[in-house]
């Protein structure tokens, strides 16, 4: 079978969508969880855009071993020449640069020539190529060029040194069989095509970017650009675990293969959920929370006679356990580490110890503690890593005839204990002034939303913030059966991030 090239730029265009700020550790993590995944290329960011993003390509490309590391890059020698600063320690380097090609980007936004346009993608492939022999180009918003200009284009790159020439349906406007029609032209009209690898980048604006990925694919594209859980710019890109399981899945129509192992999709996906704060809608194909789970009687007894009746993939194939095992108060630390491990998870002896005895507070509370209940604790594990201030103690004192008061205790940096207390015009906002007399970092809460994470009278409660300082916004969640203790750690998460990046950007 022939084999597609998994090309993710969930740590580039992934964090293009408004909202998803990651910091250096947090893209590094990523990265990390990428390379276990098995992508061929991992596109870590776009240098030239800011120190924090640079510092983030640098980081992933030194700690990468396994995929091609790529860094994004304007078509201009200055952006060239800082991309190659941040991957030249990376085993597999790749430079990508980009450059609008359409008519309407020409006219509107560049107020340059066809002929300039075709001469600067030209001389700046070449200055990549002075750095690295593995160069990608992209004339951005293909979909809306002529198709002539698109070949010259190519054929020049190509020419130039390009090994990789990326169509991007840069807004989502292309159908199926016209966007497949583009690259069959281009095979039959660039010359030079088979000097390098046709590739293709698409947008979900129409709701397309997997149809259309796909259909490039069938006429003879071999590498697609996606991101996980079709994350990006506006409305997303195409989505990698939708893309990678078609492959897997009908074989029969495609006879395709790639390097991922699909067992890390879903761990991938709420990894990336988790650092991002974009939660996946319960009816996403692949990993969404409904996707192997049955409400009617006839489907649920189909799947009970025969999986295959009502269910096309296995979920144990992308990483789901096909069965849930209650835990309660009852269960011991092996029966909770197995349970873990079917999820995905494999903890260090003290992270895991710290989750065992949050389940079995949790435990005390519940009457059953479902998976999902689980990997919010593991997610709050998790949080936990990076901390700056350390929420110890949170208090409130309300109700319909009583102002709201919170007194708050944090660890900080330094291992002290500091406390101080604030009214608020309801016990959450009590809490954040509280916390805000301690932290002391200026900032507007843009967003707040909480959610059940299971059903019941004693459900945990999920909490997800999104804060603003200087222009940049940060997202935090925190989970507690006390939804007021869940906003304190979504809020202490969130400011968290905040003093990390404020950390590395004076560091």
């Amino acid at each position: 079978m022939d084999k597609v090239i998994i090309f993710d730029t969930t740590l580039r265009d992934g964090e293009q969508a408004a909202g998803a700020g990651l910091s250096a550790q947090e893209k590094l993590e990523i990265a990390k969880q990428l390379e276990k995944l098995g992508v061929d290329v991992i596109e870590a960011g776009f240098p030239i855009s800011s120190p924090g993003d640079f510092e983030a390509v640098r980081l992933i490309a030194k700690e990468i071993q396994g995929s091609n590391v790529c860094a994004l890059s304007h078509a201009n020698a200055e952006a060239i020449d800082r991309a190659w600063e941040a991957i030249r320690e990376a085993k597999q380097p790749r430079i990508h640069v980009f450059l609008s090609a359409s008519d309407i980007h020409l006219f509107y936004q560049l107020k340059k020539s066809r002929e300039e346009i075709l001469e600067i993608s030209r001389d700046m492939v070449v200055r990549a190529k002075g750095y690295t022999d593995d160069v990608e180009f992209s004339p951005m918003d293909a979909s809306r060029t002529e198709p002539t200009y698109i070949y010259q284009i190519l054929e020049a790159v190509i020419k130039a040194g390009a090994t990789t020439v990326n169509i991007p349906d840069t807004v989502g406007y292309a159908i199926p069989q016209e966007f497949g029609g583009l690259i069959e032209g281009i095979f039959n009209n660039v010359p030079n095509i088979d000097k390098a690898v046709v590739s293709i980048h698409c947008h979900n604006d129409l709701g397309l970017a997997v149809a259309n990925s796909l259909e490039a694919i069938r006429r003879g594209a071999r590498q697609v650009e996606c991101t996980v859980n079709g994350i990006g710019e506006r409305a997303g890109n195409a989505s990698l675990e939708e893309i990678v399981m078609a492959f897997k899945t009908r074989n029969d129509f495609f006879n395709l293969t790639t390097n991922v192992d699909t067992t890390q999709i879903y761990k991938t996906s709420r990894l990336v959920s988790e650092l991002t704060g974009f939660i996946v809608q319960p009816n996403k194909a692949i990993i969404g929370a409904n996707a192997f789970r049955h409400q009617s009687g006839i489907h649920q007894d189909g799947v009970i006679k025969k999986a295959i009746t009502y269910e096309i993939m296995d979920p144990k194939s992308v990483g789901i356990p096909a069965s849930s095992l209650v835990l309660g108060k009852l269960s011991g630390r092996h029966a909770f580490k197995e349970r873990l491990a079917e999820l995905g998870y494999i903890l260090e002896e003290k992270a895991l110890s710290h989750a065992f005895q949050a389940f079995k507070e949790l435990a005390d509370k519940k009457r059953e503690v479902t998976d999902r209940d689980i990997e919010s604790l593991i997610a709050e594990e998790l949080r936990t890593v990076s901390e700056v201030y350390h929420l110890d103690h949170v208090e409130v004192s309300c109700g319909d005839h009583s102002i709201p008061t919170a007194t708050v205790r944090l660890v900080a940096p330094d291992g002290q204990i500091v406390a101080d207390a604030a009214l608020g015009t309801g016990p959450v906002d009590a809490v954040y002034k509280a916390i805000n007399r301690i932290v002391r970092v200026p900032n507007e809460l843009t967003e707040f939303t909480v959610k059940s994470v299971t059903e019941g009278i004693d459900a945990i409660g999920e909490v997800l913030i999104r804060i603003e300082s200087d222009g940049v916004t940060y997202a935090g969640r925190g989970a507690d059966t006390d939804i007021i203790v869940a906003s304190a750690k979504a809020y202490m998460n969130a400011l968290n991030r905040l003093l990390a990046v404020k950390k590395i950007s004076k560091g």
